[in-house]
């Protein structure tokens, strides 16, 4: 007879979730980072808080929440994930928490400090090339040894409840009044949805933009209104953009893309670090500079209002990469004019790009 889901060990899996979720305090909103006399300011919602130090951490108990009450992970069953790195690093923790084993596959080109990251959560990391590459040797090798393929991609969205309002709830409790904007960037692309579909439940006027890298399919889709987009290319900015339009991204609920060069993203997590006392990682990075290019904007139309940043990891796990200038000038990054440009909008209100 085959095993009944309401083991004892599903029923235990799923209230150590439940208890990781209710047990980890609201992540901290960082207060005016920037601000532009009284009228406008940016802040911060800081998920580098979360256990395993970025946003996925909340995605990634979702979908294993998602999977045990749908069946597909039973006691023993290893949990397979295609990733970039961020995912599997929260994979990890609750994999060890609920004593699975579990399997990432990653692009050949993952830095070695992530690889590091994972196995020491115990975990096997499967490096494929070419990057594409990961989703379909990932359904592989779940389906060879009868695990469980998480696919953050394509089960983001059935797992994740917008009502709950998840990151955005809190921002809007967390907020003095509504912000005018709330800046997040796009992997999966259910940060925004659920963003968007939260606020029009709720009834609040604040709007959502992403902020999208080089390569990324998410602002051309959005500007042309085609959701076949794709480029074909990775992202170099962890964690966000994608060579095509995931499922979980809904254009419609989104009310700007903001396309944000790699060599300004980097910038702009170097000046939160560097200027603001602000330690996060290159995705940041790109949310911050949208947000500053969002806020030109207001000024220039004479519009109030705060913007919240969703900062989504932490500096961590980029010490050897992106804070790095050797490693930086290896990959081509000249990220001083635009450190110019963020101080000189800083300094007199003036974006000179």
């Amino acid at each position: 007879m085959a095993e009944r889901f309401h083991s004892d060990w599903a029923r235990t899996a799923i209230a150590a979730l439940r208890e990781d979720a209710a047990s980890v305090s609201v992540t901290p909103l960082r207060r005016d980072i920037e601000r532009f006399g009284e009228s406008i300011r940016i802040h911060l919602k800081d998920e580098s808080a979360q256990p395993t130090g970025s946003l996925k951490h909340r995605l990634v108990r979702d979908l294993l929440l998602h999977g045990l009450v749908s069946g597909d992970i039973r006691e023993g069953t290893t949990v397979v994930e295609a990733t970039g790195g961020g995912a599997a690093v929260s994979l990890g923790y609750f994999a060890q928490m609920l004593v699975l084993p579990f399997v990432a596959v990653m692009p050949a080109r993952t830095h070695p400090a992530q690889v590091e990251a994972i196995e020491r959560f115990g975990g096997r990391c499967e490096l494929v090339d070419p990057p594409l590459a990961i989703y379909e040797t990932a359904a592989r090798i779940a389906e060879e040894q009868g695990g469980h393929y998480l696919d953050m991609f394509g089960r983001a969205e059935a797992a994740t409840d917008w009502r709950a309002g998840n990151v955005t709830g809190e921002v809007l409790a967390q907020c003095e009044t509504e912000p005018r904007w709330i800046v997040c960037g796009a992997g999966t692309g259910i940060t925004s949805a659920t963003a968007g579909r939260h606020l029009r439940y709720v009834g609040a006027d604040t709007q959502v933009a992403v902020a999208d890298p080089e390569n990324s399919s998410y602002f051309p889709s959005w500007a042309t209104g085609y959701a076949g987009y794709a480029t074909g290319m990775p992202s170099r900015i962890p964690g966000i953009g994608r060579p095509r339009v995931e499922p979980a991204f809904n254009a419609e609920i989104v009310d700007a893309v903001v396309p944000v060069p790699d060599a300004a993203s980097v910038a702009a997590m170097r000046y939160l670090a560097e200027r603001r006392g602000a330690e996060f990682g290159p995705s940041t990075g790109t949310c911050f500079w949208a947000a500053m290019e969002l806020a030109s904007g207001m000024q220039s139309e004479g519009v109030a209002g705060d913007l919240v940043v969703v900062a989504g990891d932490g500096k961590q796990s980029y010490r050897s990469s992106f804070y790095d200038d050797a490693w930086l000038s290896a990959k081509g990054f000249d990220i001083e004019p635009h450190l110019r440009v963020l101080e000189e909008f800083a300094a007199s209100g003036r974006w000179t790009i």
